[in-house]
């Protein structure tokens, strides 16, 4: 392949390598070449970005204590001068910065010299693109209001990979009356322990016959997950409980509500296969990203946005005693839902980053 080069840098989490993903597969697509900056772990997803040539800044977290955050601090310096000769030799096109560490140096060392570009996932900048947006030739948002996205915001939507796209013309059906409902219950990769800790207790208090109605699918952390299936057990609800789901585009599609955090590919998968949710922010998000996700569907009327402090065993247990008893709003979420879907958020990107490789040739 000849094609220009596209340098893309992204943090490690699957928010920031998910959409760089899906970029890289529809730039590949279009003939051009691929280079990627990360950490190590945006090397153990594998994928399209397996496949393709990989950096590593030298550089450290900005997590943990004061010493390890002036560490990590310190070294974008190097980080910065690693990347201008790594630009040097590759000579990319353009380079698109996904948020997350890595992104920092590489983008900030290409500006001035190559186009760039930012993908922001969250309703709210994102610290790293925060500090480069100014000066970047354009900001892709994945949500119409983004906070701190500046002048040179363009809405593209968030990317999702192939397999979530696939499920996009999954047909909602609605439970029958009085049939079974599928609960999908999803923290993110690492699980979330209040999940753990609420579901359990509020499915105890529903009457048996309503429990006898629920088919539960529910990630925990590992070291939860006997715990968790031992007392779903005691109240006697048929449930798959596992640490990681390598098929769950799949079981959102399968579910009736889907029980999750807010983070944006989960709000973004969430939209494009059309599947209504209850959606508990994480507290701690930076900028409280997540609560400004989760409002953004929930006003959209395809998700229900519970605070963490009010999202109790009685509190969930109302809500589903509601919908078991009628669960009709059910479809019309799933439909206002797949209504703010972007599937086409991945193209979308890759025709961004063209126009600026090729104004750049």
């Amino acid at each position: 392949m000849s094609g220009p080069l596209v340098l893309l840098a992204a943090g490690g989490t699957g928010g920031h390598v998910f959409p760089a993903e899906a970029l890289a597969g529809a730039l590949a697509a279009r003939g051009f070449r691929l280079a990627l900056v990360t950490d190590d772990r945006g090397t153990k997803y594998g994928g399209r970005l397996g496949e393709i040539e990989t950096h590593r800044l030298p550089i450290r977290k900005m997590t943990g204590g004061f010493a390890k955050r002036l560490v990590g601090a310190l070294s974008l310096i190097p980080g910065f001068f690693a990347a201008r000769a790594l630009l040097a030799r590759l000579r990319p096109a353009a380079v698109v910065g996904f948020g997350g560490y890595p992104s920092l140096p590489t983008v900030a060392a290409a500006q001035g010299r190559v186009p760039t570009a930012l993908h922001e996932q969250n309703a709210v900048l994102g610290r790293v693109n925060r500090l480069v947006a100014a000066k970047a030739d354009a900001v892709a948002t994945s949500f119409a209001a983004t906070r701190g996205a500046g002048a040179n915001a363009v809405l593209v939507g968030n990317p999702v990979r192939a397999g979530v796209i696939a499920l996009r013309d999954a047909t909602f059906a609605p439970p029958a009356p009085g049939g079974t409902i599928d609960l999908l219950v999803t923290g993110g990769s690492q699980g979330a322990s209040v999940f753990g800790r609420v579901l359990p207790a509020a499915l105890a208090l529903l009457p048996a016959q309503a429990r006898a109605r629920l088919r539960l699918v529910q990630q925990t952390r590992a070291e939860d997950r006997d715990a968790v299936a031992a007392a779903l057990a005691t109240a006697g609800v048929a449930a798959e409980v596992a640490p990681f789901f390598a098929d769950l585009p799949r079981k959102i599609a399968d579910a009736h509500l889907v029980v999750a955090r807010a983070g944006a590919s989960t709000i973004a998968e969430l939209a494009c296969i059309g599947r209504p949710s209850l959606l508990v922010p994480l507290p701690s998000a930076t900028d409280d990203h997540q609560t400004a996700n989760a409002r953004a569907l929930a006003e959209a009327g395809g998700a229900w946005l519970v605070p963490e402090n009010e999202f109790t065993a009685a509190a969930l247990a109302a809500r589903l005693e509601t919908l078991l008893a009628d669960p009709a709003p059910l479809a019309a979420m799933a439909a206002a839902a797949r209504g703010f879907g972007r599937p086409e958020a991945g193209e979308k990107l890759a025709d961004l980053v063209q126009r600026l490789a090729e104004g750049n040739a």
